[in-house]
């Protein structure tokens, strides 16, 4: 169902736990001063641009550490990697050796040279672009889904199907840890510390564990539906959680208290990024925009018109430079052909 659109939306969380500490949207008095700085930057760089890059529905995209490179994993069963130059994206390399669909993919925190894609082949594969081959392919129980690096680098998480976490050592390659949950694990992430694991989970909770004991330590009632996706901010100030019930919430790191809202989505929230700065958000569903809201107020700062649902935004690491993917179609010969582009917001409109 369709939520409301008023900025004032219902409370994203039960009324218990940490997170029922009035969760509604501040009301500001007026745009801020970087809302006002932002939206005349994005008036002159409001410019979206595609590129070719794969044959099939882009399911994931994400930047390398230096912002020199973008990467995506597509339903075609390939990563592609793409160089930023100047105001366009130029195709470095395809990534082939997966044997089912790329869901999910990341870059190492600190190495740009480094990412590691995670797909339904029951692998997951770290990827060298200096030498564009598979450094490694590691063997897990199940198709995998959704996949992280730790902020440490020595430690990437693997979830699959069957809700069961895989914590594999990026040096050595073996399993350090696994663990079988009872729930539906949607999307997972460290803190900015490394020393906490954090779960959304189907029933619309935060489970938070310790790390690396990955003892309980937290459940956090966020939303009434499937919480479905997180992401923490660069600064290590907040988090932020999207949800099947159309809401983002934005949660305070220390405090694990919900801090604001968002609602200007109707459907499923399916991605999130925050801006380089820790004072952007995006977030994206099968709405026809990607929202974007000043973090500190939750006023609406810009929004990016798409043709269809999105499936994966992620904002450059050192400028107001958003990557996403749609799930286009290419109509000229075929309406059901997948267009498998990936797009760029936030450039020059003369460009």
């Amino acid at each position: 169902m369709a939520a409301p659109t008023s900025i004032l939306g219902p409370p994203p969380v039960s009324q218990s736990g940490p997170g029922s500490m009035a969760p509604w949207c501040s009301m500001s008095s007026g745009p801020s001063r970087y809302v006002l700085g932002m939206q005349e930057l994005f008036r002159g760089h409001s410019k979206t641009r595609e590129f070719p890059a794969h044959s099939a529905k882009v399911h994931s995209v994400a930047w390398s550490c230096d912002g020199r490179r973008l990467a995506s994993g597509s339903f075609d069963k390939t990563a592609s990697v793409f160089l930023l130059e100047k105001d366009r994206l130029v195709k470095e390399n395809n990534y082939r050796g997966h044997g089912d669909s790329v869901d999910q993919l990341c870059w190492h925190p600190s190495n740009p040279d480094l990412f590691v894609t995670a797909s339904g082949d029951k692998t997951i594969r770290i990827w060298d672009v200096r030498t564009t081959k598979c450094i490694a392919t590691v063997n897990t129980k199940g198709e995998n889904i959704n996949i992280c690096w730790s902020p440490d680098g020595q430690t990437i998480a693997v979830g699959n199907k069957d809700d069961v976490v895989t914590f594999i050592d990026a040096k050595t390659h073996r399993s350090k840890a696994e663990e079988q949950f009872k729930f539906e694990v949607n999307e997972i992430s460290w803190n900015n510390d490394n020393n906490m694991f954090f779960l959304t989970n189907g029933n619309g909770c935060i489970n938070i564990l310790s790390y690396p004991e990955l003892k309980p330590v937290q459940s956090i009632n966020a939303h009434p539906s499937n919480c479905i996706c997180i992401k923490f901010d660069p600064m290590g100030k907040y988090f932020a959680t999207g949800s099947a019930d159309a809401l983002v919430s934005l949660w305070d790191v220390d405090e694990l208290v919900c801090v604001r809202c968002f609602s200007r989505l109707d459907w499923p929230v399916r991605t999130l990024s925050f801006s380089h700065d820790g004072k952007m958000l995006a977030s994206a569903s099968e709405d026809h925009f990607i929202d974007i809201a000043e973090v500190e107020t939750g006023d609406k700062l810009w929004e990016v018109q798409c043709e269809s649902p999105t499936f994966t935004v992620a904002w450059h690491p050192k400028r107001p430079l958003l990557a996403f993917a749609c799930d286009d179609k290419d109509g000229k010969y075929d309406s059901s052909r997948e267009a498998g582009t990936v797009k760029l917001f936030g450039l020059p409109n003369d460009s």
